[in-house]
């Protein structure tokens, strides 16, 4: 059984020979670059650069001889920049800062920094709906984004048999929105400015149903994985309330999703950190097939009532092992013992994707990681 098989299989609520295994698949199931070359050291792999595939993140690039040696099933599949534009970082004493393709402000400690953090909002000081309405983003459809990515998902599922993931133009439309309008002031305007949070909501989803529509047009019959995300909760419950969601989030992910599955055969994985257990039946009314992260420690999050209450109709793709406390500050021994009770949990009758909560940080030592994966073999067998 080939990888591609074994992840389709999965994904039909259907035990393949063994857990399908990810690592880098998504911009969520990755590995932090201080990570990833801690991990080449302790696997005795000599490589000349380590690239930086996600920048935000500072996700490293997995060599695929590593991917091949990990026995990992997914392959990420990316757009490229719009035509005409590439990041320019600028450094001052203390940080490098950079403004993305939608004029979005970001910077990064220059001593000791791991990621880069929202620093400016161009629609902070937006009055009207108009405003937004009448900001030009840069094209979804632009030819240049998926200039060559077709022949390149081909050759890459051709050489290596797996699953392919493909990852979307932007953030989630509701991540999206608060990152151009600010967190704060968004939030503000679905409190008590609902026609100002439509309209930016509107924008937003826009962007990604225009980019979808084209993207699965060309690619529709290669993909087998589409990725969406957004961050609809927190440790301890939603950071907008399920009625929020409902009203103001859902009926746009209803037609995103509708878009998705009208111009392709392909799952969508789905990712929203934190206690998103309220809303779990309306995601998968509106078409959600996998949940990435499953973040185990927040709650209402335990791995064997979402399996038992779940578990028939939607996949569960990380929450592999806790990341907050077990990854990176347990003993091999206890992560071994998390990813065995987490794969009797999650593991019968398929609908399962190994991969951790979120992506390896810079802080997982590499005994750690490499315990979590004998574990995945020892125990990933069905």
């Amino acid at each position: 059984m080939n990888s591609r098989e074994r992840a389709l299989m999965a994904l039909q609520h259907k035990e393949p020979d063994r857990i399908p295994f990810d690592l880098a698949g998504t911009v969520t199931t990755g590995i932090h670059h201080i990570a990833y070359k801690n991990l080449l050291n302790y696997l005795g792999i000599s490589k000349e650069e380590v690239k930086v595939a996600e920048i935000h993140q500072q996700l490293a690039a997995v060599h695929e001889d590593v991917l091949q040696r990990l026995k990992v099933d997914f392959r990420p599949v990316f757009s490229k920049l719009p035509s005409g534009w590439y990041p320019e970082f600028k450094e001052d004493d203390y940080y490098t800062h950079f403004i993305d393709q939608w004029g979005i402000g970001w910077r990064m400690p220059k001593d000791g920094g791991l990621y880069y953090d929202l620093e400016s909002h161009p629609w902070a000081n937006f009055t009207s709906p108009e405003e937004v309405a009448n900001y030009r983003v840069p094209d979804p459809t632009d030819p240049a984004r998926l200039d060559g990515v077709a022949e390149e998902a081909r050759q890459l599922a051709d050489s290596t048999n797996a699953a392919l993931c493909l990852a979307g133009v932007s953030a989630g439309f509701m991540e999206m929105a608060y990152w151009l309008r600010g967190y704060e002031q968004f939030f503000i305007d679905l409190a008590s400015n609902p026609k100002m949070a439509h309209a930016i909501l509107d924008k937003t989803v826009e962007i990604k149903i225009k980019y979808w529509e084209k993207a699965l047009q060309l690619l529709g019959d290669l993909i087998d994985v589409v990725v969406e995300a957004d961050d609809f909760a927190s440790q301890y419950g939603m950071i907008i309330s399920p009625d929020t969601y409902r009203k103001f989030i859902k009926p746009r992910q209803k037609e995103l999703f509708d878009t998705i599955k009208k111009n392709s055969k392909a799952f969508i994985c789905f990712h929203s950190c934190g206690s998103v257990y309220n809303i779990i039946p309306d995601l998968i009314e509106v078409g959600v097939d996998a949940l990435n992260p499953v973040q185990v420690s927040a709650t209402n999050m335990d791995s064997k009532k979402l399996k038992k209450e779940f578990g028939d109709v939607l996949t569960f793709w990380g929450g592999g092992v806790d990341t907050q406390r077990i990854l990176n500050h347990g003993t091999p021994q206890q992560v071994k013992d998390e990813v065995k009770r987490r794969i009797e949990d999650f593991a019968p009758g398929g609908g399962f994707v190994f991969t951790p909560v979120h992506n390896v940080q810079a802080d997982v030592p590499p005994e750690n990681y490499m315990a979590m994966w004998e574990a995945w073999e020892e125990y990933g067998k069905y």
